[in-house]
């Protein structure tokens, strides 16, 4: 067997592996949209069934149970709100971890990384009864807050990795050229970047679109996200598969269409060097 042969066997057990494991990945989708169509004695059928007459109740019946578009607004707005305050916060904390290091830099975002290890319920009394005395439960504010402060570490290590991968000699020359740290960062880091930052907040809009805890214990009906409202199909009777397949269906869509049209911006800022 020839090397050029062998090499022809490998690039297509790699493809083959490739389907094998976006088929994986894709299915539970698949079967969500599916069992959406059906009804509920279809969808706890056994065996399953792939064959079956189509049918739009569920939707309809979402759609007169619950008011889809301001849960979906409610979810567009605190994605959008926490991903910019935490980019206002991320990028001026990411370049000065980046270009004016100290002996403690790597220590202090160590100690960042490591907040996202402490469980959501242990911090939900005392923020629970903050957002009480502060008048802010059921509202998007403290949302777009948690939301924000909940995805900083990851976004400022990011775009931490982002910056330090800048040529410096072009920072230097911009110094010796009499510009401060501002000039630096809206003429030069802020362009060479934007493929990192744009990917940056591509994954913190997603984080923020999935989180439901907060979500769940903060908000009952006025800031209710759509992750709220797929959690109201779980009752006492049991699950309805049908509806909740439906309700899930129309809660991913709107974020999966998002990421295929910024699918360009995300694999441009993810081949940049953030991740490695």
């Amino acid at each position: 067997m020839t090397y050029k042969t062998k090499q022809k066997i490998t690039h297509r057990l790699l493809v083959a592996l490739a389907w094998l494991i976006a088929i994986v990945f894709f299915f539970p989708i698949f079967w969500m949209i599916l069992t959406s169509f059906k009804t509920e004695l279809q969808a706890i059928a056994v065996p399953p069934l792939f064959v079956f007459d189509f049918t739009f109740e569920n939707y309809s019946l979402v759609n007169e149970r619950s008011d889809y578009f301001h849960h979906a607004m409610n979810s567009i707005i605190t994605s959008f709100g926490a991903t910019l305050l935490s980019l206002i916060i991320a990028v001026p904390a990411a370049y000065s971890f980046a270009f004016s290091p100290t002996k403690n830099t790597k220590d202090v975002l160590l100690w960042m990384l490591s907040t996202k290890m402490l469980p959501a319920v242990g911090v939900l009394v005392p923020i629970y009864l903050m957002a009480q005395k502060f008048g802010l439960l059921d509202t998007k504010i403290v949302l777009i807050i948690i939301f924000a402060l909940m995805n900083l570490p990851i976004i400022i290590w990011m775009l931490f990795s982002y910056f330090k991968d800048l040529p410096k000699d072009i920072l230097e020359a911009c110094s010796l050229d009499g510009a401060n740290y501002l000039q630096e960062m809206r003429h030069i880091v802020l362009p060479l970047s934007w493929g990192g930052i744009t990917s940056t907040g591509l994954l913190s809009i997603v984080l923020c679109w999935n989180k439901a805890f907060w979500s769940i214990n903060l908000t009952s009906a006025d800031a209710a996200t759509l992750t709220a409202l797929v959690a109201s199909y779980s009752s006492p009777e049991g699950l309805f598969w049908a509806k909740l397949s439906a309700i899930s269906t129309l809660a991913c869509a709107p974020i999966v269409v998002f990421g295929w049209f910024c699918q360009k911006q995300l694999v441009q800022g993810l081949t940049f060097g953030a991740v490695k």
